[in-house]
Formats: structure tokens, C-alpha cells, sequence
């Protein structure tokens, strides 16, 4: 083989192995100046860059991905306050979006804030997660790798839902299994039937739970008969993006206060109202009473922009 071929077939080689990769396009920012000088800013720095790469080099299912099929996502770490040595308490954003068909524009898929975030990180430490050693062998330093591989797991899931019904139950399912397996410490929160409404526990229940099985259908129906549809035909996607509000209102009575219709809905409302902008006065009004009633903190916004 001369070396013409060689090359040929070492590059054949190369973009093979390169055409999937891992599924998170995943970016990690530490916060820290309500610490002040008690800690060398670089740990944060070292911590940001490790939780970044754990996240983007971790294979976290058996599917192939694209490289242009990486699911964009960040995490903003808060660091308001250092518990003890090494052990720092704070808030946890995380967000992810996904393309819409023909658009330059991103769906939101989470848009969720924690304010109880509790892990012990020391500089250089590895940042490692094991499905069948969730707890690890100290909880504090567990925690930190458990609740980011929890929301990998339910991030993948949401957009696999996205675009095909019911297509994220084995994620969901990986998270679950961190949920039962959940590191146990002081202020380790957010695990726990006990640890309020709104937090990991229930995000996770209320996914899983059967008896709300009608969420999966409406995930998929918002973003794949309604938004991917927006280009082609914007009158029959605004009418599935209605109905599938008009199935979530339904849920909601049926079971009322749940943590999955807020967590579907947070940060919506501004994507809502420029889907309906243009829609005709009957149908302004329809989505003006579902909303109202399932978003009620923007209640208000939606008739000042709509009506």
C-alpha cells in the first residue's frame, strides 16, 4: 500500500471514531466571591475545570451520538458559604436546550435552580461517579458527582423525550437509582421525600410515576409536533403546542401542585408568548386561560403581551 493510501485509510480510521462522541455539550461555572479570601480562588477554578470535563468525557449511555447531536447545557455553581474545611454550601443552576427543526432558535428543556447545594471538593481530587457506588465513601464528596450525574441522566432523558415518546425512560430510570442510592450526611438535602416539594426526589418521582405517564406525551408533543413543526406549518404547530398545554392544565387539576408542571414550565413563558403573538383573538384568548391558570406566576404577562 503506497502512502497515498496509508493517509486515505488512516483518515477513513480517524473520522470514524470521531463521528459519535459523548452527549453533553456541557459548560461549568464556579462562582465564589461571596467567599471572599478565606479560600484560594483557584481551587474553584480547578473545581470548574474538572466538573466540566467529567460531564463532556463521560460516555453517560450506550447511544451514539453526533457531534452536532451534543445537548447544550451549563451548571452555575453559587458558593455563598464554606461549612467547614473543604466543605462549601451554596445554590445550583442548571439549564439545557434543544435546537427546534429549521431554526436557529434553542428550546429551553430545564431551567431550574437549587438553593441548597452542600459538597466537600479538595483541589485535584478526582471527580468520579460510579452507578453501583452512588454513596461513595464519604457522602460530602459524594454528593458533589451524585447530584451532577443526576441531572445528566435527566437532562439526556428530557431531550430524548423531546424527540421521540417516552424515549428518555432509561435515563430517568439511572436517576432514580441515584435518588435511591443518594449520599446521606448533614446538609446533604435535596434526596428526600422529607426534604420538601421541590427537589430532586420528587423531580424524579413525578417522572417516573406511572400515574403520570401523560407528561411524557406532552414533552414530546410541545417540542416535536409543535416547535420542529413552526417552520413548515406555524398554524398546526400553535395549535399541538395548545393542545398540549390544554393536556398539562388537565394534569394539573388531576393532580394538582405536582414539581414536573412547574419544572416544565419555568422559564416558558417568554417562548409562549412569541409562539402566540400572532395567532388569531380566539386563540390568544384559549392560551391566555391555560397559562394563567398553570403559570400563575406570570399570569399577568401573559395578558399584558397577549390580550
Amino acid at each position: 500500500m503506497n502512502k497515498k493510501n496509508i493517509l486515505f485509510a488512516l483518515s477513513v480510521c480517524l473520522i470514524s471514531i470521531h463521528a459519535y462522541s459523548q452527549e453533553l455539550n456541557a459548560r461549568v461555572t464556579v462562582m465564589s466571591n461571596k467567599v471572599g479570601t478565606s479560600v484560594d480562588k483557584k481551587v474553584f477554578n480547578t473545581l470548574q475545570n474538572q466538573l466540566t470535563n467529567f460531564l463532556n468525557t463521560r460516555k453517560w449511555t450506550n447511544d451514539n451520538y453526533r457531534v452536532t447531536e451534543k445537548i447544550d447545557c451549563s451548571f452555575i455553581i453559587n458558593i455563598e458559604s464554606v461549612v467547614e474545611t473543604n466543605v462549601y454550601k451554596g445554590s445550583i443552576a442548571i439549564q439545557a436546550a434543544r435546537p427546534v427543526y429549521n431554526s436557529s432558535y434553542k428550546a429551553a428543556l430545564i431551567n431550574f435552580q437549587e438553593p441548597d447545594f452542600l459538597f466537600k471538593y479538595i483541589e485535584f481530587q478526582p471527580v468520579e461517579f460510579n452507578d453501583s457506588r452512588v454513596q461513595g465513601t464519604e457522602a460530602s464528596v459524594a454528593n458533589l458527582t451524585a447530584v451532577f450525574a443526576f441531572y445528566a441522566y435527566t437532562i439526556i432523558g428530557m431531550d430524548n423525550d423531546s424527540f421521540s415518546p417516552k424515549s428518555g425512560e432509561v435515563n430517568f430510570t439511572r436517576a432514580q437509582n441515584i435518588v435511591t442510592n443518594a449520599p446521606e450526611g448533614k446538609g446533604i438535602t435535596g434526596w428526600s421525600v422529607f426534604d420538601g416539594l421541590r427537589n430532586r426526589y420528587w423531580l424524579n418521582e413525578n417522572i417516573v410515576n406511572s400515574r403520570y405517564n401523560i407528561i411524557h406525551d406532552i414533552i414530546y408533543s410541545y417540542y416535536r409536533t409543535g416547535l420542529d413543526k413552526m417552520y413548515d406549518n406555524e398554524a398546526e404547530a400553535r395549535s399541538n403546542i395548545l393542545q398540549a398545554l390544554i393536556q398539562l392544565k388537565a394534569f394539573n387539576r388531576e393532580n394538582p401542585n405536582t414539581m414536573i408542571l412547574q419544572f416544565f414550565m419555568q422559564g416558558k413563558s417568554q417562548e409562549i408568548i412569541g409562539i402566540f403573538k400572532n395567532a388569531m383573538p380566539q386563540e390568544k384568548s384559549r392560551i391566555i386561560e391555560i397559562v394563567s391558570e398553570i403559570d400563575i406566576v406570570n399570569a399577568a404577562k401573559y395578558k399584558q403581551e397577549l390580550q
